[in-house]
């Protein structure tokens, strides 16, 4: 059986998304790992896209020093990690049309669409995430 963890962690106002923020949020996301699900702590893979803050150099080392496992992602499938194609579009259908009066007000209505999916929606986009890489393996990792 999987365990899965959901964080959300909101960008602070003016923060570039970098190399060295991702590796805050990574050493963070390790520290709650540990303290949420410490029977996957040296056993937890990472998916995540390309964008070139996943890639740098100074994270790929943070990942190697602590020994976290990352899933390759192919060049030009954007919409093979869970969030590209089951999170962020859900999210984003939840929130259209709706103004918020603060940025404040928006965090927390993100937070409250986040927290109301259910357990099964995530369980079905693992199921769906092992079938988008299961095409993409048979595709050779071309672009389909």
């Amino acid at each position: 059986i999987s365990l899965y963890l959901i964080s959300k962690l909101f960008v602070p106002p003016g923060q570039t998304v970098n190399a060295v923020f991702y590796v805050e949020v990574l050493t963070r996301l390790q520290k709650r790992n540990a303290r949420v699900r410490p029977a996957i702590i040296n056993n937890w893979r990472l998916h995540h896209d390309n964008a070139p803050s996943h890639t740098a150099f100074c994270v790929v080392e943070y990942l190697a020093q602590h020994k976290v496992a990352t899933l390759p992602q192919p060049p030009y499938s954007p919409d093979l990690a869970p969030p590209g194609f089951f999170l962020f579009p859900r999210i984003k259908s939840m929130l259209k049309g709706k103004h918020h009066a603060s940025v404040e007000a928006l965090q927390e209505a993100m937070t409250r669409k986040l927290s109301s999916i259910p357990v099964q929606a995530f369980l079905e986009a693992y199921e769906n995430w092992k079938t988008r890489w299961q095409q993409c393996v048979d595709a050779e990792g071309c672009y389909f």
